[in-house]
């Protein structure tokens, strides 16, 4: 096998590279981890050349534009038009190619803004997605439906998984684009710095599933080798394990050891209030599966960022 990682150098990458480095590979597989200096996913000649350069016989496929709420919020169609160029491109060059497998990596966003919880994979195309960053949501899910359409028409074995928060080690530590967990990290380190409060954006009552990119990536390897179905599957800890904002803050707060003050500006959009996601699926596949707590999880990610901290702050 040989297995081409896209976004490789990204959070998730990272930790496939990582928990195949430290024994998890086959001695089958051959893995190449290749990030947007490799080739310009948005290109189908470059994506195309990339393909033919390294014949993968498998593909699992991270590349995407990501960004925090923010982010989104501002450029709702740069994220549709940028993603689905590069899906389209990966996709299209692996069914050209004749890959085996591929794997995409698609999120919780996806699932309609009005809906039941917890929220299940059968349920990704019930209806709208949040209004605050439907682009990016619109083109994760056309991703499920090429899927669909090489499996028909192909026969080919593509399919996704439906991370919920990922966090870990060389994630997007920025303030401003980043996503809560890394963000938060990066305020209660400069606000240990400097002796004020930490002041976090919207009022701490979100709810989220957080999952550690070490166990990610060990499950991403599960799917790749056993997983046959090309319906996605939520990849998460369960219900019991979701956290508020406000408890994800006092969580690595403990971590870096901050004794300052939490504030809560209300004046910032809280995005979702929740997305609950049923992982009842994946339990039914690894009832014993075990997930690292998330504290600990926390303290790992925080040691990284303070050991890294001249390179993880960009």
């Amino acid at each position: 096998k040989r297995i081409l990682v896209t976004g490789g150098t990204g959070l998730v990458g990272r930790a496939i590279e990582k928990v195949v480095a430290d024994g998890e590979g086959q001695p089958d597989e051959e893995w190449i981890f290749v990030s947007s200096r490799d080739a310009d996913l948005t290109s189908s000649s470059e994506t195309k050349a990339l393909f033919e350069r390294h014949k993968p016989t498998h593909v699992i496929h991270l590349a995407a534009m990501v960004g925090g709420l923010f982010k989104n919020i501002r450029s709702n169609l740069d994220f549709w038009r940028t993603n689905i160029h590069i899906n389209d491109n990966v996709l299209h060059s692996a069914h050209e190619a004749g890959v085996q497998k591929v794997v995409s990596c698609l999120s919780t966003c996806i699932f309609p803004d009005k809906t039941t919880y917890p929220i299940d994979e059968t349920m990704i195309h019930n209806g709208p997605p949040h209004s605050s960053n439907f682009g990016y949501s619109y083109a994760k899910r056309m991703i499920d439906v090429q899927n669909r359409g090489y499996s028909e028409q192909h026969g080919r074995r593509f399919t996704a998984v439906i991370p919920t928060n990922v966090f870990g080690p060389h994630d997007n530590f920025n303030i401003e684009d980043g996503h809560v967990l890394p963000g938060l990290i990066h305020k209660v380190y400069l606000a240990k710095q400097s002796g004020s409060a930490l002041t976090v954006w919207g009022t701490g009552k979100p709810r989220r599933q957080f999952i550690y990119s070490l166990d990610l990536a060990r499950l991403f390897l599960w799917v790749l080798r056993e997983y046959d179905e090309v319906e996605p599957i939520i990849l998460s800890v369960g219900e019991e394990d979701e956290v508020s904002i406000r408890e994800a803050a006092e969580a690595i707060a403990e971590a870096m050891e901050f004794r300052g003050e939490l504030v809560f500006d209300t004046t910032k959009s809280d995005g979702q209030f929740k997305k609950t996601a049923s992982n009842a699926k994946l339990r039914r596949y690894l009832p014993g599966f075990q997930f690292t707590p998330f504290r600990k999880a926390v303290k790992e990610t925080c040691a990284w960022f303070n050991a890294n901290y001249a390179t993880a702050r960009k």
